[in-house]
C-alpha cells in the first residue's frame, strides 16, 4: 500500500474536482470512460502488487456452521478459535439472518447507489459528526491513489440517531438488517469469549457489541482493473467486522504473505477480527489485512457491519484482558482509547504502512 499526501497541485485539483462533483466513482463510469483516470491509478511501486500471486494447493477459508450452536458448542468454539488464531477471518452459515433480509439489503444498497446524482448529493460528505453520509474513498486526500468504490455509511448505534436520516430507498431494510447483525454479533462475541477461555458474556460486558456502523459499498465495473484497486490493503480498527458480499468476488485476505481469495459462499457471511480484538486478546487472535480488487464485472455490492467502541465515550481505555496475561505471558500492548487508536492507526499506515498496533507495543 502506498500512502502519503500528494504534493502535486494538479493531482490535488483533480481530487477536489472529483470530490466536489458528489457523483462518486459511479459518476466517473457513467461518463463513459474507457481508461482509468490518473487519481485511481496505483503506482507500480505499491508493495501489495508484489504479492499478487496466490497460494497454491487446496487452501480454503474456514466455514463455521452455527446451526444448533448450543448442542455442539465445544466443536463450534474450537472452530472459531482455530480460525481467529490462524487466519483472522472465517465464514459463518446458519447464522440466523434470514435469506430475505440479506437479499433485500443487497437490493437496497444497489438501489441507493443507482439513484441519480442529485438524489445522492444531499448525503455526500466526510464530516465525522454525520451519522449518515455518502462518500467515495474514506482517505481520499491521504492516499496516493483513490479507491474504486462508493460508500453509504450509517452510524446506527449512536444514541441520537434518527432513522429518518437514512435515505428512503434503503431505510427500513437497513434498520432491520442492523437488528439481525447486532444479534449475530452478540453470538459471535460469546463464542470468541469462550475461545479465549473466558465466560461467554466477557466481551459483551466490555461493550464490544454495544455500537456498530453499517457501510453499504458499491464497486462499479472498472475498464482497467489491473491499474486500480477497489479497497486498499488494510486492517479494520474495530473489534469485529461482519461482511455480506455478492457473487462478483474480489475480496482477498493476506495469509502467509500471499493474497488468497475469500469466495462468495451462498448464504454465508464473512467475519474478520479487528485490531482492537487482537489487542484485547494479547495477540491470541489476529487482525487480518485484506483488500478488494477492482473488477471488469460489476457493480460489486457488499455490506459491512463494524463493531466498535462508542466515539462518544472517548475516555474508555482498551488493553490486553487481564485474565489473558501472566508473568509468562505479559501484556504485548499498552492501553488506548478508541479515539487515540483511530488517529494512531491512520498515522502508522501513512508513515510506515503497518498497523497502528505496532505503535502500542510495550
Amino acid at each position: 500500500m502506498v500512502l502519503g499526501k500528494s504534493s502535486d497541485p494538479n493531482r490535488l485539483e483533480q481530487l477536489k474536482a472529483f470530490d466536489e462533483s458528489k457523483a462518486g466513482v459511479k459518476g466517473v463510469v457513467d461518463a463513459g470512460i474507457t481508461k482509468v483516470p490518473p487519481i485511481f491509478v496505483r503506482p507500480k511501486k505499491d508493495p501489495s502488487t508484489a504479492l499478487n500471486h496466490k497460494i497454491s494447493g487446496h487452501f480454503s477459508i474456514p466455514v463455521v456452521d452455527l446451526a444448533d450452536n448450543e448442542g455442539r458448542s465445544a466443536e463450534v468454539i474450537d472452530q472459531v478459535r482455530r480460525a481467529a488464531e490462524s487466519y483472522g477471518l472465517f465464514q459463518v452459515v446458519n447464522h440466523g439472518i434470514p435469506k430475505r433480509v440479506m437479499e433485500e439489503m443487497m437490493e437496497a444498497t444497489h438501489g441507493f447507489h443507482e439513484l441519480p446524482r442529485e438524489a445522492k448529493a444531499e448525503y455526500y460528505g466526510r464530516e465525522l459528526a454525520r451519522n449518515v453520509k455518502y462518500f467515495s474513498g474514506s482517505s481520499l486526500y491521504l492516499l496516493m491513489f483513490a479507491d474504486w468504490r462508493d460508500t453509504l455509511q450509517c452510524n446506527i448505534s449512536d444514541e441520537q440517531f434518527d432513522p429518518q436520516e437514512i435515505p428512503l430507498v434503503c431505510r427500513d431494510i437497513i434498520m432491520e438488517y442492523s437488528k439481525h447483525a447486532h444479534k449475530l454479533g452478540v453470538i459471535l462475541f460469546a463464542l470468541l469469549s469462550e475461545a479465549l477461555g473466558l465466560k461467554p458474556n466477557h466481551l459483551k460486558n466490555m461493550d464490544c457489541a454495544e455500537e456498530h456502523v453499517i457501510l453499504n459499498h458499491y464497486y462499479p465495473p472498472c475498464p482497467e482493473p489491473e491499474l486500480a484497486i477497489g479497497t486498499i490493503e488494510h486492517a479494520d480498527p474495530d473489534f469485529l467486522t461482519i461482511l455480506l458480499q455478492d457473487q462478483i468476488g474480489g475480496l482477498q485476505a493476506l495469509y502467509q504473505n500471499q493474497w488468497i481469495d475469500v469466495p462468495h459462499v451462498p448464504g454465508a457471511l464473512v467475519v474478520n477480527i479487528g485490531d482492537l480484538l487482537q489487542l484485547m486478546s494479547n495477540n491470541k487472535f489476529i487482525s487480518v489485512n485484506h483488500r478488494v480488487l477492482a473488477k471488469k464485472e460489476g457493480p460489486r455490492i457488499s455490506v459491512a457491519c463494524f463493531f466498535r467502541p462508542s466515539l462518544e465515550n472517548s475516555s474508555r481505555l482498551y488493553g490486553p484482558i487481564k485474565e489473558l496475561t501472566s508473568e509468562a505471558k505479559p501484556p504485548v500492548y499498552r492501553e488506548t482509547t478508541m479515539t487515540d487508536y483511530i488517529k494512531c492507526h491512520y498515522k502508522q499506515w501513512e508513515a510506515n504502512e503497518v498497523s497502528g498496533l505496532e505503535n502500542l507495543k510495550l
